[in-house]
């Protein structure tokens, strides 16, 4: 029986090596299932062609992704652009300066957002955002604009990645040693210089992280972005403009019009350019994280 133990132990950790490797493979079998279904267009179109063509006429045969790409990259950096310092002041709040009842009935709220159905969030969008844009902000700035545009989009994303940058980043702060604190408090430093110079610098690591996980978010959400960013294929020259991103392109003609040739061939490599470009972001964030890392070691 206790020889029996080190060769359950061996096997175990063998058959976890197994799950861990499948795992991780599983983003490269994505990709390349949807690479062998990308084949038809590709051998008929260059890549070059098809990813910075703004020509989007699938019964002529032109599928140009450019305004999608771009309609994604603008709703997502909005949401980002709005949703990073209002996270980031929330979280130092609820960490460093909230009671700890307000702490205990904030928590559960913020987190309650993770769970709401994304077409909610896009139905609220409908009818407050796209009105509030359309009747007050376009205007303020002497432009006509339906509401559903690339600011509508981006407001309701960053909505929607609030619970997940706010909860990891709490998470963060509260795991710096509370003796770090109390030796800048010691030496003459402000609450705020403290949380400023001492709490962040340490969080840096871990906020970046909870930043890449909201855009990792932000990158392939569909239904509410859908419903509020008006899904017209031109490239957005301005957050008033609307936009058409990947994945409600995908969303919204996936299963329709497939008789058309090469049409489910180029959504299908939409859904791969989309895996790229979040893959992308993905690996540079990576990258950013392991320097902040060394930087503060």
């Amino acid at each position: 029986m206790r020889y029996k133990r080190p060769l359950k132990d061996k096997l175990a950790s063998k058959f976890m090596l197994i799950l861990t490797i499948l795992s991780s493979l599983i983003v490269f079998l994505m990709a390349f299932g949807l690479y062998q279904r990308s084949r038809s267009i590709l051998a008929t179109k260059s890549l070059t062609e098809l990813l910075f063509s703004t020509s989007w006429h699938p019964l002529k045969g032109e599928f140009g992704f450019f305004p999608f790409i771009m309609g994604t990259i603008w709703v997502t950096g909005v949401a980002v652009v709005i949703a990073i310092p209002l996270c980031l002041l929330t979280a130092i709040y609820l960490s460093e300066y909230a009671h700890r009842r307000i702490r205990e009935w904030t928590k559960p709220l913020i987190d309650l957002l993770a769970g709401i159905p994304s077409v909610v969030y896009g139905v609220w969008g409908v009818l407050v955002i796209v009105p509030l844009i359309k009747n007050h902000i376009a205007p303020f700035f002497g432009r006509i604009s339906t509401g559903y545009s690339v600011l509508a989009g981006g407001v309701v994303l960053a909505i929607m990645i609030f619970p997940i940058i706010i909860h990891v980043s709490v998470g963060v702060f509260s795991s710096v040693p509370y003796e770090v604190r109390e030796a800048s408090l010691a030496l003459g430093a402000t609450k705020w210089q403290t949380v400023k110079h001492v709490v962040m610098r340490k969080a840096m690591p871990g906020v970046i992280a909870a930043i890449v996980l909201g855009l990792s978010r932000a990158f392939g959400e569909t239904m509410a972005v859908l419903m509020v960013a008006g899904n017209v294929a031109k490239v957005p020259s301005s957050v008033l403009d609307p936009a058409y991103p990947l994945p409600a392109l995908i969303a919204n003609n996936y299963g329709e019009m497939l008789s058309v040739p090469l049409y489910d061939s180029a959504l299908l490599l939409a859904s791969l350019v989309l895996l790229m470009v979040v893959l992308f972001f993905n690996i540079i964030s990576r990258v950013v994280l392991t320097r902040v890392e060394k930087r503060v070691q």
